[in-house]
């Protein structure tokens, strides 16, 4: 008796559509934020403070920290920046607001008349994207005291310049704050904010080529000489602060990247 063909076809496309099903599981692409904030080497924005360091750490729209308590102000704060994310229309408030949601966080009037700036570790500039993520860097937690001859001096000016570094690289990662040792300059306000004697910067374009890193240490005042004056590699940023920064890339890309310290490299980039 030869069998009907329409009973062997069925179970054939049964077993052809659980096949394909099978195949297909978990092939998705991620969400196009998703893969913009891992780029190919995963979460580079990750940081591990150094040990045994008062920290609270929150992941706000543009950028995360890690809040020292003790002292009142972030250990550090990091960010991604893009070529598209260094325009936009979104205006500066210049209103600072304490963080209910931060543990020790200061409030505003603890800077008024201490002869001290509010210095933004993620500048508002960089988040002219977003009105959240502009109105979030006037966190107190994202905020330090700082001279003005730095805030607006060679501070401004590397924070200008990550942003050009940005619009030729495409995307670059950020990790600043102050180095908190053991004697501040002095403490500010009724919370006894911190005022840190020096601050740090470090920068990578992974996707550069050749991929490139920079650290900076500068003082909490005039700074001599201009920002190259304050280059260092981030290997020495690292040993100065105890932190480790961008933990997630491969060994040998951050053996690399860590070890630089090229500022004729960066300052001669042209788009």
């Amino acid at each position: 008796m030869v069998p009907d063909v329409r009973t062997l076809i069925l179970p054939l496309v049964i077993i052809l559509c659980l096949w394909v099903v099978t195949s297909l599981k978990g092939c998705d692409n991620p969400p196009l934020d998703e893969q913009h904030a891992t780029g190919a080497y995963g979460n580079l924005m990750e940081v591990i403070t150094k040990p045994g360091v008062p920290s609270q750490f929150k992941s706000y729209t543009g950028m995360d920290l890690s809040f020292n308590e003790r002292c009142h102000i972030p250990n550090w704060v990091s960010w991604e920046l893009t070529d598209d994310e260094t325009s936009g229309d979104v205006g500066r408030t210049n209103k600072f607001y304490n963080d209910p949601d931060i543990d020790g966080c200061p409030d505003s009037w603890d800077y008024s008349y201490s002869g001290y700036d509010r210095g933004h570790m993620a500048p508002a500039g960089d988040m002219k994207w977003s009105e959240k993520a502009m109105q979030e860097t006037f966190f107190l937690s994202n905020i330090c005291p700082q001279a003005k001859q730095l805030n607006t001096g060679s501070w401004k000016n590397l924070e200008e310049k990550c942003r050009q570094w940005a619009q030729i690289d495409g995307r670059i990662y950020i990790v600043c704050g102050p180095i908190i040792d053991d004697k501040p300059i002095e403490t500010i306000g009724d919370s006894h904010v911190w005022v840190p004697s020096r601050f740090f910067k470090v920068i990578i374009a992974p996707y550069s080529n050749p991929a490139r890193g920079i650290g900076f240490i500068m003082p909490n005042g005039k700074v001599e000489g201009g920002m190259q004056t304050c280059a260092v590699s981030i290997d020495e940023v690292e040993r100065i602060t105890g932190h480790d920064f961008f933990s997630s890339l491969p060994d040998d890309v951050e053996a690399d990247l860590e070890s630089q310290c090229n500022f004729h490299q960066w300052s001669t980039l042209r788009k």
